[in-house]
């Protein structure tokens, strides 16, 4: 009877021990990564032998790590989003910042396209003002050579009268005071003589006639300024086009035709392209065997000349300068008249691409006057002109 009454009383308590575990399931969350293995356990659990005090303690424990462990993800995850917002934002105030630059290197980019424009412009102008100072002093060094050689006429007007005059014969002219009462005359200041100013007038007169005064005057050609204004509204360096069709004809072929045909189309490809270099040619880097030195100059510096075949022309010329075709280390030295050719077309080229580009600020009829400023110098170089600077 005793055993009956304790297995009642263990019955009984393994009943509260499952009712209390239910009652804690139901109010503790399951998680989901538990599942099917969680269950399985649990129906073991319920099924074997009853659970003690121990064993639910440890079962609340673990269910306890489990919930914080919901907690600690669930505030991972805040944390994280938190994290994400904040990359955004710094990653919106970065691109804002990448805008902002971008306006001012565009600004930057203009305002130098600008300043360059500006720098060409000034250049011309310097270059107009030093042209017409050189014009001033070159007609201010005519008026004076005009004003010497009266001077001279003048001095030797006097010398002649110096001469005829003797104690033998005096000239009466000369000596108011032998002529006279009734044929002298007061004169207050200085006398001339009429053999002396006849002299000067002579000199002067001959001297305007030397030195006629004239006024250059200039008239647009329609067709050129036609073609001219075709070509600036769709600048190109195409020779097909009518404009650079006639200034290839007529000014640029012939100013660049020399002996060498070889080495003459070379040179006006590297022109066309823009490889080719000019510099002065030292003395001692001329060819030795086809060179010839010749000194001059004053006891207080001598200088040397040295005079060899010219490689464009093939006759034997003084070459201060070489040129140099695109990245090639052949140097080939010519002579001042081939490289004031090359010079005058490389001048065009340079200013029909800085017009291409967008570079020069005029109006129309200022280029085309430049333009043809440009013809006249090529013309005037293939005659065969150049100055000493060349």
């Amino acid at each position: 009877m005793w055993k009956r009454e304790q297995k009642q009383a263990s019955g009984s308590q393994c009943f509260a021990s499952k009712r209390a575990l239910n009652t804690w399931k139901e109010a503790m969350p399951v998680d989901d990564e538990v599942g099917s293995e969680q269950r399985t356990a649990n129906a073991q659990q319920e099924n074997s032998e009853p659970m003690s005090e121990e064993m639910l303690r440890n079962a609340y424990h673990l269910s306890r790590l489990r919930s914080s462990s919901v907690e600690i993800r669930e505030k991972g995850s805040e944390r994280l989003k938190e994290e994400l917002a904040k990359a955004q934002r710094e990653l919106k105030l970065k691109d804002e910042e990448c805008e902002k630059l971008s306006k001012v290197r565009d600004q930057l980019e203009q305002e130098l396209e600008e300043l360059t424009a500006c720098l060409f412009e000034e250049a011309h102008k310097m270059v107009r003002e030093a042209n017409t100072k050189q014009a001033t002093a070159e007609k201010q060094l005519k008026e004076a050579q005009g004003k010497i050689d009266v001077l001279l006429a003048e001095v030797t007007a006097l010398k002649t009268l110096v001469i005829t005059s003797t104690p033998s014969s005096p000239n009466r002219e000369l000596h108011p005071q032998l002529q006279s009462p009734s044929k002298a005359v007061f004169k207050k200041g200085h006398g001339r003589n009429k053999s002396m100013s006849s002299a000067i007038v002579t000199a002067t007169t001959h001297n305007t006639q030397l030195q006629p005064i004239g006024k250059d005057g200039r008239e647009i050609d329609p067709i050129l300024f036609d073609e001219f204004q075709a070509w600036k509204e769709a600048p190109t360096l195409d020779k097909a086009c009518p404009f650079l069709e006639r200034i290839y004809q007529e000014d640029i072929s012939p100013c660049l035709s020399f002996a060498k045909h070889e080495l003459t189309e070379a040179v006006q490809a590297a022109v066309e392209s823009n490889t080719l270099s000019i510099e002065p040619a030292a003395a001692q880097a001329l060819p030795a065997v086809k060179a010839s030195a010749i000194e001059c100059g004053g006891p207080n510096g001598w200088r040397a000349e040295v005079v060899t075949k010219c490689a464009l022309s093939g006759l034997s010329r003084t070459c201060k300068h070489r040129i140099k075709l695109g990245d090639s280390g052949n140097y080939f030295y010519i002579s001042p008249s081939c490289r004031s050719r090359i010079t005058a077309v490389c001048n065009f080229f340079t200013y029909i691409r800085y017009i291409q580009q967008g570079l020069v600020r005029q109006d129309v009829e200022q280029m085309y006057w430049e333009v043809m400023k440009l013809r006249k110098e090529m013309s005037v170089a293939k005659l065969g002109y150049y100055t000493e600077e060349s």
